[in-house]
Order: C-alpha cells, then structure tokens, then sequence
C-alpha cells in the first residue's frame, strides 16, 4: 500500500483545544474498569414509559448483532476473538444460553446472516458458517467466501450486512487517521456476491463506517462514518450519511462533515464536489451500529427513524457518547438528532459503551456493549 499521511504534531487549535498525542492509535481505548451491576441500570435515561432491562449478560465484548428468522441473536467481537449465539429457547425476551462458536478469529466483529448460513468478517476474510443453527454445539468448518481484503488492523474490523440486492456490503476502513491510499478498497464501502465473486466499490471517501442499514421503504442506504482526529474536540463531527446509489465520494481524506477542508488532503479542494452527510453527530461520540426502527412496540413517532448507537470517545478533553441517539424525520421533513438512551457515562466515568442496535420481531430493541460484556432489551409500554 502506497499512502501519505500527516505526520504533523498536534496543536491548540484557534479554541485552545488540543487533541490527544495517542490520536493515531484508534486500539488504545482510555476506558474507565467500574464493575456493571444491575442497579446501574437505573442510571439510564429514557423518554417516559420506556424500559431496560438484560437480555443477556456475560456476553464478553458483544459487538456487532444479527438476528435470524427463527430468533437466533449472532454477536460478533472485536478483541475477544470470538463469535456467540444467544438463544431465547422459552421466548420470555431473555436470554437462556450464550454459546460461544468461534474462537480465535482475528477481531471478527461482523456477522450477517442468510439462507440459514453466517457470515463472519474478519480483518482480512469472510468465513461462513452453514447451517448453522442446527449445529449451534456442534458448529461446521467455515467456508472461506473472500480472503484478500488488507491485513491492517486500523480500522480493519468490519460491520457486514446483506443489502436489498442480495448483495454483502463490506466496509474496508482507511489504515490510518488520515491518509490517501492508491487502492479504492480502502476507505470505502464495498458490497459482493453471496459466494464472494464480484467484488465492487459501492461509495468512496468513507473513512470508518461500523455501522449501516436500509431505508425501510425507498431501500437506500444510509451509514454511520467517524470522523478524524488530531483536529481539536469539536472539529470534525461524526456523520450520518446516506448512499441512494453506486459511485458517491463522501469526502475523506479531503473534506469532512461536508464543510470542514482537511490541513493537508484539503489543499486545492472543494467541499462541494462530495456529498455532504445528512446530519452531522456528536465529533469524536464513536458512532457506531444503527438501525430504522420497523417495529410497532414504540409510538408511531419513532417508526422509520433511526437509532444510533455512540460508543463514546477516547481521545477528548470532556468525555462524549456513551449512548444510544435517535434521528428522526417528520411528515413535514425536518429533522433532529437527540440523545434516546443515555447514562452509560457517569460524572465523566463510564460503566458501559454501546456498540451496535438490533430491532426484534415484537418491536423491542437490543442494544450490544462490549464494555459491560451485555446485551440490553429496551421495550415500550406507554405511560
């Protein structure tokens, strides 16, 4: 890989605001260790008439969440190296085993599922796993859909889903903070077929997306990116954008959040010529998983919205995230961004990080944290 980067030393910027020196390493997570009981629970803020609860816990590092048909609930991981399927065998809406069915893989923190079979992307490969709920003890040798993704784990770990084409998307990050690399694989969304032949491009100038979904009815993509670093607190946001076809530039390393030129990328640019985000989040809130809400379970206000998991920053002055936000949209078309879930930090310690968000079939939601090592269940039963 050929690729030039700004080897520049932070400074204060024009705010006084200066950017953390471990701002390249995007692994090393300035956390807080606070034991998680169930009394933290109550910490959580919701809108009137919501409820959280455990789904499962001893989860260790859940991460990316996919649900299949039958109810299985697939958890990828980033650090552990593992894969589980949780069961919820008697349908009380929790869980009644964790089962771990991979281990060892490297940072598999996607998976996907379709016709029976999971899909687990590694840093460098797909695996898939093939009937797999009927051997859940018992798991297959994975077949091996694609193997010749980049081995750089900056940015490496990858969300998949299967789009309204049939089709894989695969992200694959920038291998740096900021950086221009000659091949198109990096800093893109890309998609294959099920078998992992015809591997394309779908959007460029993504710098690190860990979470996507489609739009219920018009079946557009939309997707969380981060932001870069070395820029200040504030500078620039995260983004929420959306991708109605094939071939869009969404900025990096050049522009981001649709205004902000970069110091070095920047040069000679003009914001103008990419796409701008939809709305732009919290700067540095590690936005991660979203999803529409297609369920019947909340108010008919929250229904096609999205709800956005923020895993939380690492490298800020004043901590930020540690929620689960929501983007709404009215009939009128406005829109807002508002924290839906909040109370993971507490008096700048944080206790939990939320990572990704899964609707399920009777309209609750689950939120991943790979902090706390738990699954969460948010339902709604009015005031």
């Amino acid at each position: 890989m050929s690729c030039s980067s700004d080897s520049s030393k932070p400074n204060a910027n024009a705010e006084g605001e200066k950017p953390s020196t471990e701002a390249q390493d995007t692994l090393s997570e300035n956390v807080t260790e606070e034991p998680a009981t169930e009394g933290n629970l109550a910490k959580i803020v919701m809108p009137d008439g919501f409820k959280i609860s455990y789904y499962a816990q001893k989860v260790v590092n859940a991460r990316s969440m996919a649900l299949t048909p039958n109810g299985t609930l697939f958890v990828g991981t980033r650090d552990k190296g593992s894969v589980y399927a949780i069961v919820d065998r008697n349908k009380d809406n929790k869980a009644d085993e964790v089962i771990t069915i991979a281990t060892g893989l490297r940072m598999p923190n996607g998976v996907a599922f379709r016709n029976g079979s999971l899909y687990v992307a590694e840093i460098h490969r797909i695996l898939r796993y093939d009937n797999i709920e009927a051997n859940l003890k018992n798991p297959p040798k994975p077949v091996v859909v694609y193997d010749k993704f980049p081995t750089e784990e900056h940015h490496g770990w990858k969300y998949i889903a299967f789009g309204p084409d049939d089709k894989l998307y695969v992200p694959v990050g920038a291998p740096c903070n900021i950086c221009l690399s000659e091949k198109p694989v990096y800093a893109a969304i890309n998609r294959m077929n099920p078998d992992g032949s015809g591997l394309e491009v779908f959007a460029n100038g993504v710098r690190n997306t860990v979470g996507f979904d489609w739009h219920p009815d018009t079946k557009e993509l939309w997707f969380t990116d981060n932001g870069r670093d070395l820029m200040g607190d504030n500078t620039p946001p995260d983004e929420l954008n959306k991708a109605p076809k094939k071939g869009m530039h969404f900025g990096y390393p050049f522009c981001h959040a649709g205004d902000v030129l970069d110091p070095e990328f920047g040069k000679g640019k003009n914001c103008a010529d990419y796409t701008a985000p939809v709305q732009k989040l919290n700067p540095h809130g590690g936005t991660l998983g979203m999803e529409f809400y297609t369920g019947t379970m909340f108010p008919s206000t929250y229904r096609k919205q999205i709800f956005i998991a923020e895993h939380g920053s690492w490298n800020r002055t004043e901590k930020i995230g540690y929620q689960v936000s929501l983007f709404r949209t009215d009939a009128q078309g406005k829109t807002s961004f508002m924290p839906f879930a909040a109370g993971w930090l507490q008096n700048g310690k944080e206790w939990g990080r939320p990572v990704d968000v899964e609707v399920m079939p009777d309209g609750s939601m689950l939120v991943s944290d790979d902090m706390n090592d738990a699954i969460y269940r948010i339902t709604y039963s009015g005031k």
